[in-house]
């Protein structure tokens, strides 16, 4: 058990809840842009303020050269590439869908990262867990409904984004306990900066005025996001702080609804449903047995 007393956990629970919050409109900000520049050039002015968080997350006895100097660079080269595949799909998902159908999709990544456990890590995964894969990937059938509506781009961005955050938190559960927190944070900056500033070299477009304001929210609450979430996990274990992530859905259905009017269907809203259920589990099982969170420093 932690010895954090009660108080403390709950002030990290509140900046949990406040971290992905930020992140919602974060999300939220980068939609608003409505694909008006390409989905690479929001990435990278959304990663180069996202600098503005290094300070606040650098501890005191931590050196600059560490944001790019790792322990474990293979490790830390496949969460930079992965942040970079993730942040451009997400951005591409939010253009093209209604924030609660893409964040449905994107939160596959609990069970994405169950079967790379699998492949990747040979971890043992038991029936509940496969049960709880399964009754995501039925999640998204209903969502999807194939045949039935017409699919495109933003889903499959949206899966993708799922995907390479799968893998980003392997790497973070192996790299984790070897790392500093600045190390890991920069691979998730540096990677979309790196990645997406060449593809900027082909086609890049100045911001207009209202466009820059919608990148500085877009980059500046995720730093603000990347900030609290630290001290969450400084203050609350992390196995208590990662399920407020799923209030983001609640922040996508309200946002959606208010900024974008977005309507849910019944069966959009049931698979959705099916999904967080499949995924919080996945997460409550993979703290019993794994116990992750005790070998990894939370971002």
């Amino acid at each position: 058990m932690s010895s954090k007393p009660p108080v403390l956990k709950f002030k990290g629970i509140l900046l949990g809840f406040l971290a992905f919050a930020a992140y919602a409109w974060s999300d939220a900000f980068v939609k608003l842009l409505r694909g008006s520049l390409p989905a690479y050039e929001a990435v990278f002015f959304g990663a180069t303020l996202g600098l503005a968080a290094l300070p606040f997350i650098r501890a005191r006895e931590d050196r600059w050269s560490e944001t790019w100097r790792s322990k474990r660079p293979g490790l830390w080269l496949l969460r930079a590439v992965a942040g970079a595949v993730g942040s451009t799909s997400a951005v591409i998902a939010f253009t093209a869908l209604p924030m609660a159908e893409a964040f449905a999709l994107i939160f596959l990544m609990p069970i994405f990262v169950t079967i790379l456990s699998v492949v990747l890590l040979k971890e043992h995964v038991g029936w509940r867990r496969w049960s709880a894969v399964v009754a995501g990937f039925i999640g998204v059938l209903v969502v999807l409904r194939p045949g039935f509506r017409a699919l495109g781009l933003g889903h499959l961005a949206a899966l993708v984004c799922g995907l390479a955050g799968a893998f980003s938190m392997i790497a973070l559960r192996l790299a984790g306990p070897h790392e500093k927190r600045i190390t890991l944070y920069s691979a998730g900056v540096f990677g979309p900066m790196v990645c997406t500033g060449a593809l900027m070299i082909g086609d890049f477009r100045w911001p207009d005025g209202h466009q820059w304001f919608l990148l500085c929210g877009y980059g500046l609450l995720a730093a603000l996001a990347a900030v609290l979430l630290m001290l969450a996990t400084q203050k609350s274990p992390a196995n208590h702080v990662a399920p407020t992530q799923y209030s983001q859905m609640l922040w996508a259905v309200l946002l959606g609804y208010v900024l974008f009017h977005d309507r849910l269907d019944w069966p959009m809203a049931v698979g959705i449903a099916i999904i967080l259920c499949a995924g919080l589990f996945t997460f409550v099982r993979e703290e019993k047995v794994t116990r992750w969170w005790k070998r990894t420093r939370m971002l």
